[in-house]
């Protein structure tokens, strides 16, 4: 029995055995977590090397045909199995307790998926992911760089991240018209923001969305004060700012509101 690879879920089975070691062995049970979730594991390729960590192993696909071969497949082991969208899962139901996620994840959803991490940040202290390698490196770029963007910021700020390695489409079934590259995230030792959060996400979403244009002009519907606007950074533009000039600009433009 196989699963049919589905288009309009963004399927691409991996098929070397050999990667998918090597990306669960990128696991590194950063800060002593013990449970993992394994996001759109299709066939069970990554989950055949998961289950002989001995750690508790929770599984999440939406795709039903799937969830009904991996229930044949791991019959008798101690897996969780779970149907469902990971993109509208409480992940807390996954765990109360620190997790890792790990999955060769559909390329339509990537960003998202990275998108729900942010919200779970508490609880997710590591992420081995395989996405499209555009997405990889624009998650992994830093200040200065065209691919550096709205999730570099917001995921470095809480996350230490490594582009580990590239993939070739011909490992996969169906081959995708795309390279792919498997990326770590690793929860690093900032708990909150030295700035008010929502509006550190809402300057540095302005400054991407017009990022051909200097901050001063990105940020204009924000009728900023005149002291503000004639500050240095805003004649820079959004891939050039770092996380903490980003925290530090945020900071002088709420204190000047609240004056």
């Amino acid at each position: 029995m196989k699963v049919k690879p589905k288009k309009f879920l963004g399927q691409h089975f991996l098929r070397d055995r050999e990667i998918a070691l090597k990306i669960v062995n990128s696991l590194t049970f950063h800060k002593g977590y013990d449970k993992i979730l394994e996001v759109g594991p299709g066939m069970g390729i990554l989950t055949d090397f998961l289950k002989e960590l001995d750690k508790p192993l929770t599984l999440i696909d939406i795709d039903k045909e799937s969830i009904l071969f991996l229930e044949k497949r791991y019959s008798g082991e101690s897996i969780q199995i779970m149907q469902g969208d990971f993109l509208k899962t409480d992940l807390k139901r996954i765990s109360e307790e620190p997790f890792g996620i790990i999955g060769n994840f559909p390329y339509n959803i990537s960003s998202q998926i990275f998108f729900k991490v942010l919200d779970y940040r508490d609880h997710v202290q590591e992420l081995v992911g395989m996405v499209q390698k555009e997405v990889g490196d624009r998650i992994s770029a830093g200040p200065g760089s065209k691919t550096y963007g709205i999730l570099s910021v917001l995921l470095t700020a809480f996350y230490d991240i490594d582009n580990l390695f590239i993939v070739e489409p011909e490992v996969f079934d169906p081959p995708p018209k795309v390279r792919s590259t498997v990326i770590r995230l690793k929860r690093n030792e900032v708990t909150k923001l030295a700035c008010d959060e929502k509006s550190f996400k809402r300057i540095v979403k302005m400054g991407f969305q017009n990022r051909r244009k200097t901050l001063r002009n990105a940020l204009k519907a924000l009728n900023l004060p005149e002291n503000i606007v004639r500050l240095e950074v805003l004649d820079k533009r959004a891939e050039q700012l770092s996380v903490n000039d980003y925290i530090n600009l945020t900071n002088k433009i709420d204190q000047e509101w609240k004056n």
